[in-house]
């Protein structure tokens, strides 16, 4: 899915949550919902719906997203 400037969203999940969980997350920032910065790790964010809370890492280098953990909110 492209982001709103046209660019494809690079997300990995190393832990292979369900598809569903990263194709929200992936809906999500399309739509540029607000990250939360994790104030002890640089780069790193947490993503809130309704239903989850996703911690991700995004590289500064080529803002690929990496999904590390999800859990309720």
């Amino acid at each position: 899915m492209p982001t709103n400037d046209g660019v494809e969203l690079q997300i990995e999940d190393p832990r292979n949550h369900p598809p569903e969980i990263v194709s929200t997350l992936r809906q999500l920032f399309a739509e540029g919902i607000s990250r939360i910065p994790d104030p002890k790790r640089p780069h790193f964010y947490e993503v809130r719906n309704e239903a989850l809370v996703y911690y991700v890492y995004i590289s500064p280098a080529n803002g690929k997203i990496l999904l590390l953990a999800t859990w309720a909110p």
